[in-house]
């Protein structure tokens, strides 16, 4: 790929990742200038050290993610967010569809094509019902009663199960074993979301590893 438009890629990247950044500390540091009322450090480094496990799970991410989302859907992904259940899919239908591969420099143009399509939808969506709940507070009332709220609580469970089903009957034989293994490992001991996807992935790629091997895939 040519070396000038990657350059490009990586600069305004690393740009807008950091000013993201800024404006995601500017919010709450401008909020407590404003009231002159300034957290507790103690009280929030216990906060920090309690979802610290997270900072492992962000790590794993960009490392199992990059690979596939190309080096523009992962400056996309990480400033917009959603990449598990919106970002990834995109990109990996758009490859699909356009039968070409990941690491490739067609992939990498049309994984940046998807992702930031996904990201100008998204954001469309949402800026048009953050208008409708503004200027029509009855709506709000509608979709929180008791009508509603069951369908809600399942709307997580409906988003990943679709997902996912869809990539273990493409790649059963893959998909078996880590399956297997963190359900049993719910049997025994729930380790929460943050521990539960790191385990998840490396289960998977040894299990991928080993079925390579074997010659099974």
């Amino acid at each position: 790929m040519n070396k000038n438009y990657m350059d490009k890629i990586h600069s305004w990247g690393r740009i807008w990742c950091i000013a993201s950044l800024a404006f995601f500390i500017c919010i709450p540091v401008a909020i407590c200038l404003h009231l002159n009322v300034w957290p507790d450090p103690a009280i929030v480094g216990k906060g920090v050290a309690s979802i610290a496990f997270f900072f492992v799970t962000g790590i794993v991410e960009v490392v199992a993610y990059s690979p596939m989302l190309g080096a523009g859907g992962t400056y996309l992904s990480f400033v917009s967010g959603n990449i598990m259940n919106l970002k990834m899919p995109c990109a990996l239908n758009a490859m699909e569809n356009a039968k070409v591969k990941a690491n490739t420099e067609e992939g990498e143009v049309i994984t940046t094509i998807a992702i930031a399509a996904s990201t100008i939808t998204t954001t469309i969506i949402i800026a048009v019902f953050v208008l409708i709940f503004a200027f029509n507070p009855k709506f709000s009332e509608i979709m929180s009663s008791d009508t509603f709220a069951p369908a809600f609580q399942q709307v997580t469970y409906t988003i990943f199960g679709s997902l996912a089903a869809t990539y273990f009957v493409k790649h059963w034989k893959i998909s078996f074993f880590p399956i297997a293994a963190v359900t049993l490992l719910l049997f025994f001991v729930d380790p929460g979301i943050g521990v539960l996807i790191p385990i998840g992935v490396v289960l998977s790629m040894l299990g991928a590893h080993v079925m390579y091997k074997l010659k099974k895939v």
